[in-house]
């Protein structure tokens, strides 16, 4: 048995949990409700999980690590957060508890990535240490760690989407199917675009305002998908095309069809994987200390299955010059790069591997 600590399960880790647990007795905490996580804009997997409660002390929290204790379970898997005091606990007690301790995550923080991939950052070391094994999104992470600490016990989940497969399988349509997609939903443009996100302070949707704004509007259309606390009024511009958060799988499906390229500035997470699932070439900007980007960011190469740009005036010089044989070798390749990396299968491998 193991018990998997989470903040809430969404739907895009639910089939990796449905799988896992036809491996493995697994025994799910959430330490944030259901509610929480919609005001988050999250959708909620129907998964049933058991709360924990999480206490925060500014920066630092605490969860009651007896709970977890109290199960029959022989390894935990935690997330790896050194701020979660509980898990310091676990891991410093683990010659009473006798538990194996998995770490879960993404190995190197965000916003100080560029820091922290050049020099190591000692307390999450000795935290790493500390486990059994470790759990990393990308094998970016992986690689640089093992080099940290060579006799590290973990693997590269390569992290994906539920569904990916419903999504790969989906046939490419033709020509004049796009038209007809594109007339069916009022999408008048030559080339659209389309971003499928939340709307969070780092997304750099200045950006993304800046592109709307400078490009053609008679050429160029948007497709918008996403809610959030920073969403813009997108009203006044007459070449936005604005679903909100769209979860119906034919509909999001219609919309990316009709999309060239997936186009989001920064903070690219796991929409990168849908993005590339449906064939879609992703652009976005280089990471920097004002463009912070999430590890998928990782999945990108340059020039084979997307385009990232130094900044936005170069963004505008290759648009205006687009080469749609480009964009579709991308896109292409894209979707080759999900087929071949991010199948659930692969995740659930990896991770059971070191189990």
């Amino acid at each position: 048995m193991i018990a998997i600590l989470q903040p809430l399960i969404t739907h895009y880790r639910e089939e990796f949990f449905v799988k896992l647990t036809e491996f493995l007795d697994c025994m799910l905490y959430c330490y944030l409700s259901n509610n929480e996580g919609m005001k988050r804009n999250f959708k909620i997997s129907t998964i049933s999980t058991k709360d924990i409660q999480l206490y925060s002390f500014g920066s630092f929290s605490w969860y009651n690590p007896f709970v977890l204790l109290k199960n029959k379970a022989e390894t935990f898997v935690l997330m790896l957060d050194f701020k979660h005091i509980a898990t310091w606990f676990l891991l410093l007690t683990k010659f009473i508890h006798k538990r194996k301790v998995i770490l879960w995550g993404q190995g190197i923080s965000i916003k100080r990535f560029l820091q922290d991939e050049k020099k190591t950052f000692l307390p999450l070391k000795y935290f790493l240490s500390l486990s059994d094994g470790v759990w990393f999104y990308t094998e970016n992470e992986l690689n640089m760690w093992r080099q940290r600490i060579p006799k590290l016990n973990a693997v590269a989940l390569n992290n994906t989407i539920s569904g990916i497969d419903n999504i790969l399988n989906i046939p490419e349509i033709s020509q004049t199917e796009k038209q007809i997609l594109k007339e069916k939903y009022g999408i008048k443009e030559e080339v659209v675009f389309i971003f499928c996100a939340r709307f969070k302070a780092n997304r750099r949707i200045d950006l993304l305002l800046q592109a709307i704004e400078k490009l053609d509007n008679k050429k160029f259309g948007f497709i918008i998908i996403g809610g959030g606390d920073y969403k813009p009024n997108f009203s006044e511009y007459p070449n936005i095309y604005d679903f909100g958060g769209v979860y119906d799988f034919k509909n999001k499906t219609d919309l990316f069809q009709i999309a060239d390229i997936y186009f989001q500035p920064a903070w690219l997470g796991l929409s990168v994987v849908e993005a590339m699932a449906y064939g879609k070439p992703v652009f976005s900007f280089k990471r920097s200390e004002k463009v912070l980007q999430c590890v998928e960011y990782y999945y990108v190469k340059d020039n084979y299955n997307g385009k990232i740009f130094d900044e936005i005036s170069n963004f505008l010089d290759y648009i205006y010059r687009l080469d749609f044989s480009e964009i579709q070798t991308m896109g292409k390749n894209a979707k080759a790069f999900a087929k071949e990396n991010l199948l659930i299968e692969n995740m659930l491998k990896n991770a059971v591997s070191i189990l």
